[in-house]
Order: C-alpha cells, then sequence, then structure tokens
C-alpha cells in the first residue's frame, strides 16, 4: 500500500473529479462511491465498471478497514466498548449505545487528546495523531459489520477534540451524510467541544443543521481553568459569546455538557452560577456523573447531589437532563480502553 490513498478519505466530489481527470465520466465516480459504501473490501467486488478502470483504482487507492482489537459488553445494558486498530498500529475507542431512538456511536477523532481536561482518560500520554475522516468513517462501518445493523446516530464525543483536527472532521460529516454514502442526517449527528472559540464561528458558516455541545464542567472561570485548561485560551465569556451567535443564526438549541464531580463543581452555588450564565439562552443541559478513572483522583457525585442540582436549573428554565450511567462496567469512559492497551503493549516491550 506504498503511495496508496485510503479511498475512504476521498468525498464524491474527490472521487469523480479523480475519474474525470483519468478520462471517465462523471457518473463513474458515483457509481465508485456507492460501492465504496455497501462496504466492499476489494475493488475487484465493484460490479458495474469495467476491468481497466478497476485496475487503475486499485493501483492508485486501497480499502482501509479497522481491526477490532477488543470489545467489551456490558453486563448491566446493551452497551458496547471497541477498541479499534489502524494499519499504523495506533487505536482509538468506540462506544456503542442502544436507545429507543435507535443505535448510537460514540466516536473519537483524535489518537489521544492534547486539551489535558482533568478528569479525562483521553489525555493520558497527549496528542498522537488526528484522524482522517476516512477512519473517523470507518470507525462507524466497523462496528456495523460487527452488529450486522445500521447505526442511526453519531456522537463525536470519544477521544480527542473534534474541533481540533476541524477540516476532516466537517468532511466525514459531508461524506457521512452524503445520500449516495452511509446517508445519515445531520440531526443525527452531534459535535461536542470543549471550546475551541475560532472554530465554533467557523461551524457556524458550515451551515450543517448537527447538534453542537459544548463541554463546560463550570459556569466560574477559574474552576473551569483547573478542569480545563482550554478555559485559559477561551474562557467562559468568549464561549458563551460564540454559542449565543449560533443560536442566534442558526436558530438551534446549543446542548451544554457538565460533568459532576464530587466537592469540586457540584454545590447548589455552582448550580446557581451555572443558571445565571445560562438564563434566556437558546440551551439545554446534559448532567453527566463524571466516571471514576484510574490515575484521577475525582469522584462522582452523589445521587441527591445531582438531582438538586438539575432542580436548581430547572429553577432557572433550564431544560436539563442527566445522562443515563451506560457500561460503567466495561471502561466506557473516553480513553481508558486505549491506555490499558498501550500499558500493555509497554508491559511486552
Amino acid at each position: 500500500m506504498i503511495n496508496k490513498i485510503n479511498i475512504k478519505n476521498l468525498d464524491l466530489a474527490d472521487i469523480s473529479n479523480y475519474l474525470i481527470e483519468k478520462g471517465y465520466p462523471k457518473y463513474r465516480g458515483e457509481q465508485l462511491f456507492q460501492w465504496i459504501y455497501k462496504d466492499i473490501d476489494d475493488f475487484s467486488q465493484v460490479k458495474n465498471m469495467p476491468k481497466d478502470m478497476i485496475d487503475m483504482i486499485a493501483n492508485d487507492f486501497y480499502i482501509d478497514r479497522a481491526v477490532i482489537e477488543k470489545k467489551q459488553k456490558s453486563e448491566y445494558d446493551e452497551t458496547a466498548k471497541y477498541l479499534l486498530k489502524f494499519n499504523d498500529g495506533n487505536a482509538v475507542e468506540a462506544v456503542l449505545m442502544h436507545y429507543e431512538h435507535g443505535r448510537s456511536i460514540c466516536i473519537s477523532t483524535q489518537v489521544g487528546c492534547r486539551m489535558n481536561c482533568s478528569f479525562c482518560a483521553s489525555t493520558l500520554g497527549g496528542l498522537v495523531r488526528n484522524l482522517t475522516c476516512g477512519e473517523m468513517l470507518e470507525e462507524i462501518m466497523a462496528i456495523e459489520r460487527d452488529i450486522k445493523a445500521k447505526i442511526s446516530n453519531i456522537v463525536l464525543m470519544g477521544s480527542g477534540e473534534p474541533f481540533d483536527n476541524y477540516d476532516e472532521v466537517i468532511k466525514f460529516i459531508r461524506i457521512i451524510n452524503d445520500p449516495k454514502g452511509m446517508n445519515i442526517g445531520t440531526r443525527h449527528i452531534t459535535i461536542s467541544t470543549c471550546g475551541v472559540v475560532p472554530r465554533i464561528y467557523d461551524f457556524i458558516k458550515e451551515k450543517l443543521q448537527c447538534t453542537l455541545a459544548i463541554s463546560l464542567h463550570s459556569a466560574e472561570n477559574q474552576r473551569r481553568s483547573e478542569i480545563m485548561p482550554v478555559n485559559k485560551k477561551y474562557d467562559i465569556l468568549q464561549v458563551i459569546a460564540a454559542c449565543k451567535q449560533y443560536t442566534g443564526e442558526t436558530k438551534r438549541r446549543v446542548t451544554f455538557e457538565y460533568a459532576l464531580i464530587k466537592d469540586i463543581n457540584d454545590a447548589k452555588e455552582d448550580a446557581c452560577e451555572l443558571g445565571n450564565l445560562l438564563k434566556g439562552m437558546l440551551c439545554h443541559v446534559n448532567l453527566i456523573p463524571v466516571n471514576s478513572v484510574e490515575g484521577k483522583a475525582y469522584s462522582k457525585s452523589e445521587r441527591n447531589t445531582i438531582n438538586d442540582f438539575k432542580e436548581v436549573l430547572e429553577g432557572y428554565g433550564i431544560e436539563t437532563t442527566i445522562r443515563r450511567e451506560l457500561g460503567s462496567d466495561i471502561d466506557a469512559a473516553c480513553g481508558q480502553l486505549r491506555q490499558k492497551y498501550i500499558e500493555q503493549i509497554n508491559d511486552h516491550n
């Protein structure tokens, strides 16, 4: 595969232009694109294109497939966590969750992460590299092959900061939304960011109907900076200003993710600060009982504390939900399974 390109890194326009430059009509690009998302693993499986064209394509491209290195399935619910390995040996995590409205998958956008959020296992070891759009697509396709069923909802909230890999993430969304490809509607896609403000403004210009989720975790700057170092560069007021412009221009609400950490950000005073910050905004708050992570000192808030926090926010007129705790027995928090994989590799070396 030396000098060959993963064809899943190309969108329909890229493939069509490639074939047009080789002297073939545009419709051949649509045919090839559709075959890729029928999940072929070899170009010889393409049945409606001439052999000389297939040979040329196979000479320039390959079809990337991730290997399921490990799979953990919860004993309590149908949640499954996958460790997926790519050609270069790097591995990422994806989580399959079952809801009444369908199957959702939480995918990674980077190998590791450089945002260094203090409660997250993804940051252990820092950022290794960005994923390509084709590798993100393959996270979904690998799991669909395993379960022999289609995924209906995509959440970009696994390892990595999506807006730190902006161009590939946007290309991924446009490919997955293409009616000739996987045809998943943008309203079924959620993209989560820790608050990379310039990219929020860029995202507004994309005019995509995805759900924007902001990892907030505190309404007070000093505390948020301790939990999320990105706040030192883009503080809370900057994040909120960008979100207000987003809701104003798109008419879509923002989801604020708030991980509740015992004795750190879960007091009623914290809820009041958050209520005052978000009051009147077109938004929704998703409260997340923080996962315990090996090597991190944080622990989960008590259930009554979580309920009290929710009640305070609702008193400010803010729609608030508590995230279901899925996969707590299978290292379902971001980064934990990959970290154990890395440690095992290091032990063998």
